[in-house]
């Protein structure tokens, strides 16, 4: 009788997972790539949004004064550093009506001269230029003081009409026949003409931008014809107490003209500023970003004519003529803030995308999409499954099967283990499981092996009986015979 019976054919392995790791490792940096595309999609529609375009008005004068020159190139900056500001200029007869406009709360920038009537509303973002008031006498004669000029007939020589007015304010001369010995210079009238005998002007008081003041060279020119000399207002400083808006300066020697050197020593004079205003119900962080812009663009605001080339930061100082803003103010006490004021809300926005996108996606990848490996312990059923069959194995061949597959099954945990497929929970279980199955196979094939022997023996020892049988016939025949 044969030991062996059917053989079951071989079971082809299932086939190989992906490798766990390299696929999680690929949705990790494909998520961490979109949180980042994500993030920066969010932060520039955020900016898009934050800093929607808000349109300035800029109140100036005539289109070719230097307060509408100044403006449009505050325009043209702003637009090339893509700030959220759009200035639109409207223009006027004057700067006093551009003031005054301002007043009205029609115009939320202005550029006014502390000469003028300042709104009460009006806030500093910069000092844009200095005024010089220089007193000029005709050829080597001296002016000692100023009450001496209201016995002259003077011109004065300025840009606009408004310098008259100051010019008789800070000679103290009332309306009447003496305030017309103070006039206006005709225009385009030089300094050589002013004091020609035939003007009949005793002194000339010009009203000049500083920066103008250093380039222009007729100054020089006329000083080498031994045309004017320079005075000094020995009551600078009484007045700059006396009358709000008025500074105390000091021209250094050689301002005027270096060969000859006019003045030849530093001399005291007045000057007036010109500021760049806005409104006080302006947002300090609006105030600032526009006072940054001008400071950091300094060279690009400057006029071909010298005006706005000194660009200086607006006064701080509680008693100041004209209060700065609050923005302009934070922004000058404390420029290591500068950095921080023009991108913190882009990196607040930044972070606060970062987090939330990367939550989101993390929480799809833990949930959702990330591939779990296979936990040791679920590989324990198909090991008892194996060894639910070795009882009906029969033969060598059917349990050298169940051992090779359960071989096989060994063989996949460890590469699994090593690549990731198969996690190490439950590898206890595991472990075994397959020990008893192990020794199951072992114990089955010793059986099997054993009364593989047995039914051999007893074949043998049926077969001699029969044997010796038939002989004793054959004996028992011969007798016979």
């Amino acid at each position: 009788m044969s030991t062996e019976g059917p053989t079951s054919s071989p079971i082809e392995p299932p086939p190989r997972r992906p490798k766990v790791i390299k696929t999680n490792q690929q949705q990790v940096f494909l998520y961490v790539v979109l949180t980042l595309l994500l993030s920066l999609a969010t932060v520039w529609g955020g900016r898009a949004l934050v800093h929607n375009s808000e349109t300035l008005i800029f109140a100036v004068g005539a289109p070719n004064s230097d307060e509408a020159l100044f403006a449009a190139k505050l325009a043209a900056v702003l637009k090339n550093n893509t700030s959220r500001f759009r200035i639109k200029i409207v223009n006027n007869a004057d700067n006093a009506k551009a003031i005054a406009q301002f007043d009205r709360k029609q115009a939320d920038l202005a550029v006014l001269r502390t000469d003028a009537k300042v709104p009460l509303r009006a806030r500093t973002l910069a000092i844009l230029e200095h005024d010089l008031v220089l007193l000029l006498g005709p050829g080597n004669k001296k002016i000692k003081s100023l009450a001496e000029l209201k016995k002259k007939k003077v011109a004065v020589l300025a840009d606009n009409v408004a310098s008259l007015a100051f010019v008789r304010g800070i000679l103290d001369v009332p309306d009447g026949p003496d305030a017309a010995k103070i006039q206006m210079a005709p225009q385009g009238a030089t300094l050589d003409k002013l004091f020609a005998p035939a003007s009949g002007f005793g002194a000339v008081v010009a009203i000049v931008h500083a920066s103008k003041a250093v380039r222009d060279k007729a100054y020089e020119q006329v000083a080498k014809r031994g045309g004017f000399t320079l005075n000094a207002i020995d009551e600078a400083k009484a007045l700059a107490r006396k009358i709000p808006g008025i500074s105390s300066e000091t021209l250094t020697a050689g301002t005027l003209s270096a060969s000859p050197e006019i003045p030849d020593d530093d001399l005291d004079t007045i000057g007036l500023e010109w500021l760049l205003v806005t409104q006080s119900k302006m947002s300090p962080a609006a105030a600032g970003e526009l006072a940054r812009t001008v400071y950091e663009n300094k060279s690009a605001l400057g006029l071909d004519s010298g005006f706005a080339s000194r660009i200086e930061p607006a006064s701080v100082e509680k008693d100041a003529f004209v209060m700065a803003h609050q923005g302009a103010a934070d922004y000058i006490n404390d420029d290591t803030k500068s950095f921080m004021d023009k991108y913190s809300d882009l990196m607040y926005l930044g972070a606060a995308a970062l987090s939330v996108i990367g939550s989101i996606f993390a929480a799809i990848y833990a949930k959702i999409t990330r591939i779990a490996p296979e936990k040791a312990s679920e590989l324990s059923t198909a090991i008892l499954d194996i060894g639910e069959r070795i009882e009906h194995a029969h033969s060598l061949d059917q349990l050298e099967c169940l051992q090779d597959e359960l071989e096989g099954i060994l063989r996949g945990a460890v590469i699994g283990l090593r690549d990731g497929t198969i996690s190490t929970d439950g590898l206890d279980t595991f472990k075994l499981g397959y020990e008893f199955v192990r020794d199951e196979i072992g114990m089955r094939r010793d059986y099997l092996k054993r009364h593989a022997g047995e039914g051999e023996k007893a074949t043998q020892d049926g077969a001699l009986p029969q044997h010796d049988e038939s002989n004793i016939v054959v004996v028992k025949t011969a007798q016979s015979a």
